[in-house]
């Protein structure tokens, strides 16, 4: 069983994480969902926590072993950390190496390979320093699903829409394949 940490931050994607979780699950994942403070003003840790089966970590000091920190445990187990949605912020932060939350401090200690899948305002997609960003985690070695285009919450029409979760999750779940070497 391949170990899924799915970041979720504050976009009105957030609620999409729902079915990504459910998915994974499904196709036979261990998933732990690990949520920004923002990403919890649009869903609930309990609806991850009930379709994932595990604890969701809303906290950098949700420590469940006082001598063992959670974020390294999970960062050590990790087979894979998805970051969907990932919004303008979280991409500065982690471009930035900055661990204030429980999100990023995971990312910046996982050896794991880290997809992710960006939604925002199209001009805050577009936007140079948001582009920076994303080059300097493709330079670290970080995987992209571009945002689709449409309709966004917003009411502008254009790039920044999260990628259908039936993408995201079929490109999760390639990247957990055995490569042949």
């Amino acid at each position: 069983m391949k170990n899924v940490l799915l970041g979720i931050s504050g976009s009105i994607a957030a609620y999409k994480a729902a079915d990504i979780t459910s998915q994974l699950v499904k196709a036979g994942c261990q998933v732990t969902c690990i949520m920004t403070t923002h990403a919890q003003e649009f869903i609930t840790p309990l609806t991850l926590q009930t379709l994932s089966k595990n604890p969701v970590v809303t906290n950098l000091l949700d420590e469940k072993e006082s001598w063992r920190p959670t974020h390294i445990q999970l960062a050590d187990n990790a087979d894979l950390l998805l970051i969907a949605p990932a919004t303008a912020n979280q991409l500065a932060v982690l471009a930035n190496g900055f661990a204030h939350d429980a999100l990023s401090a995971i990312a910046l200690a996982t050896r794991a390979p880290i997809l992710i899948a960006p939604a925002m305002n199209g001009k805050m997609w577009l936007h140079p320093a948001t582009q920076l960003n994303v080059e300097k985690l493709k330079s670290w070695g970080c995987q992209f699903i571009d945002p689709d285009e449409g309709m966004l919450a917003c009411g502008y029409e254009g790039v920044g829409r999260l990628a259908p979760v039936d993408l995201i999750v079929n490109i999760t779940l390639k990247l957990l394949q055995p490569t042949d070497e």
